[in-house]
Order: structure tokens, then C-alpha cells, then sequence
């Protein structure tokens, strides 16, 4: 359901700005699909009127009209420091459809814009396009991506670049920064409200316990938990974990300065903004532990309604030591299954660490050594093994594959099975960075192509698909330190 809340300390009326001579630059047919938006044999929508309510020109597209878009109130933490009251600086949610929430970003000023402009630039929103939809290809919960509108109003960031609008949708954009924004002033009936609206919408399994709330919570720290183990499985970096972009419903959102790595580092930064490393791969976990931290003080007022302080404290406090049980039991099984192992072993994690540690000592390709890794033969001599001429120390990664090797021996593993499976958890393809940045170019020029070509290519990430060989290839060179920051 929509954003239901009303009242100006909660969400403000915000109507889109428009933007001159609007057109396509890329369009979802599944992302189409969930909301019913009927489109063509050219893959954009068949009636044209949806061109403009993308764009933010108009609020009605036959059969939809959008009355009161509205932009939300929420707080955060970003880097780590209280930011007091921030909001929908650049996004506007239009309304729903079919259960699904309609969000327009940088289609113009919201009333919590502060110092920025509300738009959005051509780089950013193809950014955000392709990788919410690979993502969803991947299995990972995310916020989909509809459109991309393009005009050619100028936005200034680093340099004049060109504008353009990003569809987005979701069940809920309610984000964590919601319960911390109403909890910094101890109001109460807003954060039941937001609690509620969340149990009966989308966590009803809660209604039912002894402490709905509670379970509410714990519900969303399991949630978000398992997303982050997720992505550490695909070697995704989201860049920007501040509280306030982090999903009440688990899923992955607000993308910006993200990355897929490509050589694998355990501390890799993927946002240049980012100079201390606090979102780097490896603290990605910690710092989504630190942030149900902050949802757990949203919580804390309304527990104290049945509870004492000291109880209401003890009761989160409990609730949120189960994220990194769960984190880490989801963390196991994901690259378990990315080895192509059946069963839990004494010594499992020992071998998954051992393995990432040799691919970080010599930065081994995260995405394609997982694939390849899926063609091993059971019974195959060791200095047969391809894949140990990508490290550094040959002896200590000999030594891995004899132990990986009788490890899957101890379960009968079967060649043929075995790389089926790791095909279907090991994806061929994902969103470097630098194809983005080839795709982006070319836009850039007016050139839409290659953000086709690569929307399908990712639609499909674990299948084969020869005819796109090519893009399954580490950058080259030149292209593997393409940088990105907070304003991508």
C-alpha cells in the first residue's frame, strides 16, 4: 500500500517539475509487468501519455491519475554522525499501482531539497537502472527500476551535464531513517502508525505474537541481515549504508556510488567519497548491525508503552544479537552453494576463508572464478587446474584445491550436478563498472543501445548467452579503476 501517513510533519504535497522535451532513454518490460503498464514491440509503452508522467510533465497516464504526489520526512545517520531531519530530497512518489509504490527521482524540488537542485543527471539514473535490475535477476530483494526519461536541461555537478528522470518502485520506501526521524522527538503516535502500517501491510506474521512490535523489529533486522550476506556473496558494494538509505523491508535501495568488484579485495572502497573506508566490502555487515542499532532506538518508545526503560532496552538489545547469527548462517550457505557443496562440514568456513583470503593476496576476479571454478573434474590432478595460474602462491592454493577437492569427494559430489548447480548461484554477468560507463557514453550521445543491450544481458545473469561472451571479461587495463562517488 501507498504511503498512507498524512500531516505536514510526516510528508509534504510535492508536485514534479517538469522538464523540456522529454524522451525515452530506457524502459523495464518486467518491471512494467508488475504494475500491468501494457508496452510495445519497440519495449516502451504503447500509450504515450506514459512518456510525460514519467517525465514528471503531467500526473495522469491513462488509466492513472496521481492526485497528491508526495516527498516524506525521515532523519539518519550518514557516515556514522547524526544528520538530523533529511527526506526525500529528490524523489516523489507519485502513488500506487497494483500494490506497487511509484517514486519519481529527480523530477524536481521537494520541500527537504535543502541545498540541492532535486534532479537527477543522465550518469546517475542509467546507474541506478541497470543495477536495480540486475539485481532483481540476481535473487537479491530490491527496488525496481521502470524507466529512464532523458531532456536535455542542464544540471550542474562536477561538470554541466544533462538531466534525467528514474521511475523507481517498491511495496514500501519506508526506510529506517522514518522510525529514527519521529523517534529523535519521542513522537509516539507516528511511530506506531509507521509500525503498524508495516505489520499490516507487509510483516502480518507479526500480528499474531505476544509483542508485535518486537517481532517487527527483529523481522526487519533478519531481513536485512540476509540482504547484506547476499550481496557479500556477489561481491557487491553498495557505497553509501548511512541509516537513512537502508530499506524497512530488506531490500537493497538508493543506489549510488555502488560496484561489483571486479579483482577481488576483502577492504575494497567503491564510493571515492568514501575516505575512510567505512563502507568497504568487508564492513558491510558490521556497519548493517550498527544501523538496526539505530532502528532499535525507534523502537525503544513505543516497548516502553508495556515495558519498563531497563526492560524495553533488554528485549532490543536481545532481538538485535541475532543479526549476526543470522547474517552469518545465511553467509555460510550462500558460498557453500557457491562451491558446490550439499551439505554443512566442520571446517566449511575455514575453507571459504582460506579461498578468499588467496583471491584478495592476488586479486583474483571475484565473478568469473566463481564460474569457472564450477568446471573442476572430481577426480582431476591438481596441476591440471587452470584456475591456480591466477595466484601468486602456487603452493598454498594447491593446497586449497586438494582440501576443496576431498571435501567434495566426502559428499560424492557429482561433476555434471555439481556445475549445474554453481552455475545457478555463480552469475556469468554483472554490472561492472565499466560497462555502465561505456553504456552511459553512449547515451550521453544520444546513442540508448547499449543500455538495451546490457538491461537484457543482466535480465539473464546466470545463463550463458555466447553472443555476449564478451562482456563476461574482467576490464581491461585502462577500465578497472573507474571511480565513482556520492553525487553518481
Amino acid at each position: 500500500m501507498a504511503f498512507t501517513l498524512s500531516g505536514d510533519d510526516v510528508c509534504q504535497i510535492t508536485h514534479p517539475s517538469p522538464i523540456p522535451n522529454p524522451y525515452w532513454v530506457a524502459f523495464s518490460p518486467a518491471a512494467a509487468k508488475l504494475i500491468g503498464l501494457e508496452f510495445g514491440s519497440n519495449g516502451f509503452p504503447s500509450n504515450s501519455s506514459w512518456l510525460e508522467l514519467l517525465a514528471g510533465n503531467s500526473l495522469s497516464a491513462d488509466p492513472h491519475h496521481f492526485p497528491n504526489p508526495i516527498s516524506t520526512a525521515y532523519s539518519g545517520h550518514q557516515f556514522g554522525v547524526w544528520a538530523g531531519q533529511l527526506g526525500d530530497g529528490r524523489a516523489i512518489l507519485l502513488g500506487e499501482i497494483n500494490g506497487q509504490e511509484l517514486q519519481l527521482k529527480g523530477a524536481g524540488k521537494t520541500m527537504y531539497s535543502r541545498m540541492g537542485d532535486g534532479r537527477a543527471v543522465l550518469r546517475s539514473s542509467i546507474r541506478e537502472f541497470l543495477c536495480s535490475e540486475a539485481m532483481h535477476a540476481l535473487g537479491i530483494p530490491t527496488t525496481r527500476a521502470l524507466s529512464v526519461v532523458g531532456s536535455e536541461l542542464s544540471v550542474r555537478r562536477e561538470t554541466l551535464e544533462t538531466a534525467a528522470v528514474c521511475a523507481r518502485l517498491a511495496p514500501s520506501f519506508l526506510r529506517i531513517g522514518h522510525f529514527e526521524h519521529f523517534a529523535s522527538s519521542n513522537n509516539i503516535v507516528r511511530l506506531k502508525e509507521i509500525a503498524d502500517l508495516l505489520i499490516h501491510d507487509h510483516y502480518p506474521e507479526c500480528k499474531s505474537t505476544s509483542e508485535p512490535y518486537l517481532e517487527l523489529f527483529r523481522q526487519i533486522c533478519h531481513r536485512n541481515a540476509k540482504l547484506v550476506a547476499q550481496w557479500q556473496a556477489v561481491g557487491f558494494c553498495h557505497g553509501v549504508l548511512n541509516s537513512d538509505n537502508i530499506s524497512a523491508l530488506g531490500l537493497t535501495m538508493d543506489y549510488g556510488p555502488f560496484g561489483f568488484l571486479d579483482q577481488f579485495e576483502i577492504d575494497h572502497i567503491c564510493n571515492h567519497s568514501d575516505q575512510g573506508g567505512r563502507y568497504a566490502y568487508h564492513r558491510q555487515p558490521q556497519i548493517m548491525h550498527w544501523n538496526m542499532a539505530c532502528l532499535a532506538s525507534g523502537f525503544l518508545p513505543i516497548l516502553e508503552l508495556n515495558h519498563t526503560d531497563e526492560e524495553s532496552q533488554s528485549l532490543l538489545r536481545s532481538a538485535l544479537e541475532e543479526f549476526p547469527t543470522v547474517y552469518a548462517n545465511t553467509w555460510q550457505s550462500l558460498f557453500r552453494q557457491k562451491l558446490g557443496l550439499n551439505s554443512s562440514q566442520d571446517g566449511d568456513t575455514g575453507l571459504i576463508e582460506r579461498l578468499l583470503q588467496a583471491m584478495h593476496d592476488s586479486k583474483v576476479d571475484f565473478t568469473s572464478f566463481f564460474r569457472q571454478l564450477s568446471q573442476i573434474k572430481l577426480t582431476q590432478p591438481i596441476e591440471t587446474i587452470i584456475l591456480r595460474d591466477q595466484f601468486i602462491d602456487r603452493e598454498a592454493i594447491d593446497r586449497w584445491f586438494a582440501d576443496y577437492l576431498l571435501r567434495l569427494q566426502s559428499e560424492v559430489s557429482k561433476d555434471a550436478d555439481r556445475k549445474q548447480s554453481m552455475n545457478l548461484v555463480n552469475p556469468k554477468y554483472i554490472l561492472r563498472n565499466h560497462m555502465a560507463q561505456v553504456a552511459i557514453d553512449k547515451a550521453q550521445q544520444h546513442d540508448f543501445s547499449e543500455v538495451t543491450t546490457l538491461l537484457k544481458l543482466l535480465s539473464n545473469p546466470y545463463d550463458e548467452q555466447p553472443e555476449y561472451e564478451a562482456y563476461s571479461a574482467p576490464p581491461p587495463a585502462d577500465l578497472e579503476k573507474v571511480e565513482v562517488s556520492c553525487s553518481s
